[in-house]
């Protein structure tokens, strides 16, 4: 290269090469995460039309997202607050509500989201409004369905009580834990739906909604991606402009 010999050690060739992967790597797995997301707000942007009907087909096999109508009998006596959800940067819970179906089976309504009382023994109360219709009629609820929400690290799990008073607070609970804190001797193997049902903005009974399908969209991932890509191509440069050697006998 003109007065200039590329010389590089066999060690900074092989950690060059090793940074190079990972760089490349981590910006292809961020790229691939915004085409997730973008995945997911078309799902959620395609949804909002009419609602489908709930009857015995299981929410699981439904796309996600979709809009349905459920009947059923409210259970106040026995419900979840999902811990750790923020809103505005205040702390607060979303108020997970059983419905039962006409067929036996359990589906959990998200109603909302509620204040944190600033006490961990003070709870709030979720089950005023929830009574039976005065004519004896099913509850009628139309939302979106939607998967638990789930943690990045195991750390913050914390499973319902299988004991105690209600409502129980639980922090990215599985279907399952889910389903044996709703056992009871009368009903050991309860039939709980995997998805909850977001309940719609304008449907009564319910907290402060204004469901989002992400947190953050994919243009963050999308500008991580590209920053990885950068950091591949800078150590690139840097890796030809520290090996080069000035030939012997040239100035």
């Amino acid at each position: 290269m003109g007065q200039r010999l590329f010389a590089p050690s066999w060690l900074m060739t092989g950690l060059t090469l090793a940074l190079l992967v990972l760089f490349i790597g981590l910006g292809r797995w961020q790229w691939g995460r915004a085409e997730a997301k973008s995945v997911l707000l078309g799902q959620f942007e395609r949804s909002a039309g009419a609602a489908v009907v709930l009857s015995d087909q299981a929410t699981a096999s439904l796309p996600r997202y979709t809009r349905v109508t459920a009947s059923g009998e409210w259970e106040p006596a026995r419900q979840f607050l999902l811990d750790n959800r923020t809103r505005d940067g205040r702390a607060g819970y979303e108020v997970l509500t059983p419905l039962r179906l006409a067929d036996g089976r359990w589906l959990l309504v998200n109603r909302g989201w509620v204040p944190f009382t600033g006490y961990r023994e003070r709870l709030p109360d979720v089950a005023t409004g929830l009574q039976p219709r005065p004519d004896g009629g099913a509850a009628r609820v139309t939302g979106r369905l939607d998967q638990l929400p789930s943690a990045g690290l195991d750390g913050g799990r914390a499973a319902p009580g299988m004991t105690g008073s209600w409502p129980r607070v639980t922090s990215y609970p599985s279907p399952e834990q889910l389903r044996q804190a709703l056992a009871s001797g009368q009903e050991p193997q309860p039939r709980l739906e995997s998805r909850v049902l977001l309940l719609d903005d304008d449907q009564p009974q319910g907290y402060l909604r204004g469901w989002k399908p992400l947190g953050r969209g994919p243009e963050q991932n999308w500008s991580y991606a590209i920053q990885w890509w950068s950091f591949a191509v800078v150590l690139l440069i840097l890796y030809v402009a520290l090996n080069l050697e000035r030939k012997a006998g040239t100035r």
